[in-house]
């Protein structure tokens, strides 16, 4: 009993952390393309300023 109740919560805890690890990398990669987008923003501003 103790035993399956431990697999049980392992289970639990590995699945939450897969599924926070997926998430966290859809969210980097989203900030890096908003990030890329200010820069290029930023790169002709300033080349219409030159």
């Amino acid at each position: 009993m103790i035993k399956r109740i431990f697999v049980l919560l392992l289970t639990t805890l590995f699945l939450a952390g897969t599924a926070a690890a997926v998430t966290g990398c859809n969210t980097v990669e989203g900030a890096g393309k908003d990030i890329e987008q200010g820069g290029k923003a930023i790169k002709d501003e300033a080349s219409e300023h030159k």
